[in-house]
């Protein structure tokens, strides 16, 4: 019940946030900024009073960050880990390799090629 209510209110604070960031005018980033005229837009200095839309938004962050917060805390239940829940499969135990048999020598005829050698004959070059 509580969980439902902190989802319900979160989405209504991150909708209510993107719409109030939305509406607001930018702060002399328009064009006649660009070209010396950035002061004519704000009456009280470079940063201007702070308006409704201004004290909104940071409510509904603060607001978002609490939900958010509260939204973790809700759905932790202990000190749980995915990887607690995954089964580890036993080694396998096999037999250990029988000894290996000694290499047969190799006779010139069966020698492998050999840079030196040069390619085998029969073989055509371009």
């Amino acid at each position: 019940m509580l969980y439902a209510l902190v989802v319900t209110l979160h989405i209504i604070v991150s909708i209510f946030l993107i719409l109030v960031v939305l509406l607001q005018t930018g702060k002399g980033g328009d064009l006649a900024s660009a070209f010396g005229g950035g002061g004519t837009q704000t009456v009280f200095g470079p940063r201007g009073t702070s308006n409704v839309l201004t004290k909104a938004t940071t409510t509904a962050a603060v607001l978002f960050m609490l939900t958010s917060l509260g939204l973790v805390f809700l759905t932790q239940s202990g000190s749980r880990s995915v990887i607690d829940e995954v089964s580890v499969p036993a080694p396998v135990q096999s037999a250990p390799a029988p000894p290996a048999e000694a290499a047969p020598e190799t006779s010139p005829e069966t020698s492998p090629v050999t840079p030196d050698d040069g390619p085998p004959a029969g073989s055509e070059q371009p």
